[in-house]
């Protein structure tokens, strides 16, 4: 059993060109289903979302997929998997997982997966949530993002403690681990309290506990 009741995966509407990202996505999804976990995904039922949604899904574990209405001709093909909320646009999606999640998982991914990641990791520095957000490193598929990182430390521009906002591991079993003793060490910008029903863009954040 895990201590996390559902945790966000952020990942691909495709599958990339080797089989090991496909192969990690099956990885997590099982070990999710093993700890008894449900899954928040961006809703698509093609690529990496396609991958570890059914194979949650046929795990018996919830899975809640949140996506705008706009992609859902891109990222759906044929039947959905579990439950699909529709939402208006980008902001939103983001506000409904992170409200619905207790940690956050980044597959490899493109722009969207980079964003969405970047998003909570930013959210976990100012102190709008405490929920732990891990890379799972595949083949080293992160370890550019993660040199950036620590760039941004050298050169003075991300806090040295705000580092440790980011736990990655190349396995599914090693991440979830990790995931599981985090506890937050950083200084946050501001207290957590403050951001409760404070607007964040066009939207609330709604107590993102």
């Amino acid at each position: 059993m895990s201590k996390f009741k559902k945790i966000c995966v952020f990942c691909g509407s495709n599958s990339g060109n080797r089989d090991v990202f496909s192969d990690a996505a099956l990885d997590l999804g099982n070990e999710m289903v093993r700890r008894k976990v449900d899954l928040v995904y961006g809703g698509g039922s093609v690529g990496l979302m396609g991958l570890i949604s059914q194979t949650v899904y046929e795990g018996g574990r919830h899975v809640l997929g949140v996506i705008p209405e706009a992609l859902m001709p891109l990222e759906i093909s044929g039947e959905s998997v579990g439950e699909v909320i529709t939402v208006a646009d980008m902001h939103e999606r983001k506000a409904k997982m992170a409200r619905e999640s207790d940690a956050f998982i980044a597959l490899p991914g493109g722009y969207g997966t980079m964003e969405e990641t970047l998003e909570m990791i930013t959210w976990a520095q100012l102190g709008i949530h405490k929920k732990p957000v891990g890379l799972l490193n595949v083949d080293g598929y992160y370890n550019s993002l993660l040199a950036l990182f620590d760039n941004g430390i050298k050169e003075g521009f991300i806090k040295p403690g705000a580092r440790d906002i980011v736990l990655p591991a190349s396995t599914a079993i090693g991440l979830l681990d990790k995931m599981e003793q985090y506890t937050p060490s950083h200084t946050h910008v501001a207290p957590h309290e403050s951001w409760q029903m404070k607007k964040l863009g066009d939207h609330l954040l709604e107590l993102i506990l």
